[in-house]
């Protein structure tokens, strides 16, 4: 078992599911990322996904969007992102897992870009567009390094899809709670449940679920059903309206104490 899930199985045994708060590297840029991963710990997450910036969206709304043209306006890079983790592992003693596109992974080179992750700390990666029928290559060098792989399912994954996902996940499985780009949302779709069930009939692996959470409500409501909940969108909201650095990394922690209060299932 990697460190992820025993993450996961760690929440279980006190009563309580999986945080995992989104922040994109390097916004505003990689000294305010430095800032808010000690925050984000101390604030409860138990899981840190942190977005390497990509200058062409895939499934991302206009809060990381804007995000990401925030963090490469300021000349984030992929080894810059993967050098200030690394200066900041030590201190941590939540998951971290980075969110990439696959171009950046490819140009980067898999074997290569498989070796830093593991050099940088983090526990797993989630390429976002890399289906795990076409993911031998890159699962066999994070694999051979110890890098957990996350793979991606939504409410349209095909029953071959989620098959082949729930057998090779090696972190866990991030479901997408709905149709459409990241985004926060007013509710929790009422066919998540049926979404949980009929992966965990699958896997063992656990399933977190991300997409339009930014309550604690909503952490709860997924928290019930579910093994965790990503918040990405609101947080990333939040943290871009702080007046300065300290305002930011205050709101960070105060932002993850009150999600993370909805993952208390007993």
């Amino acid at each position: 078992m990697g460190r992820l899930q025993s993450i996961f199985e760690a929440c279980a045994a006190r009563g309580e599911r999986v945080l995992v708060p989104y922040i994109t590297a390097g916004d505003p840029d990689l000294a305010a990322t430095a800032a808010l991963l000690p925050a984000l710990a101390a604030g409860g997450a138990d899981i840190i996904e942190i977005g390497v910036p990509f200058s062409d969206p895939l499934m991302d709304g206009p809060t990381i969007q804007r995000a990401s043209h925030r963090a490469l306006a300021a000349g984030t890079t992929p080894h810059g992102v993967m050098a200030t983790v690394a200066q900041a592992r030590a201190g941590l003693g939540c998951g971290l897992i980075y969110m990439v596109p696959f171009n950046l992974v490819w140009r980067y080179g898999l074997e290569r870009f498989a070796v830093d992750c593991a050099q940088s700390g983090v526990d797993g990666v989630l390429i976002t567009d890399l289906p795990p029928e076409e993911a031998d290559d890159w699962q066999a060098a994070a694999d051979a390094h110890g890098v957990e792989t996350i793979y991606l399912l939504a409410p349209t994954s095909s029953p071959e899809r989620i098959r082949l996902a729930a057998a090779r996940a090696t972190g866990f499985i991030y479901l997408i709670s709905r149709r459409g780009v990241t985004g926060v949302q007013s509710s929790v779709p009422t066919e998540l449940a049926d979404l949980v069930a009929g992966i965990r009939a699958q896997t063992a692996v656990p399933i977190a679920v991300g997409f339009g959470i930014a309550t604690a409500q909503q952490v709860a409501q997924v928290c019930a059903v579910a093994d965790g909940a990503v918040v990405g969108s609101a947080l990333v909201d939040r943290l871009a309206a702080a007046a300065d650095s300290d305002a930011r990394v205050a709101a960070a922690e105060t932002m993850i104490r009150e999600l993370k209060a909805g993952t208390i299932i007993s």
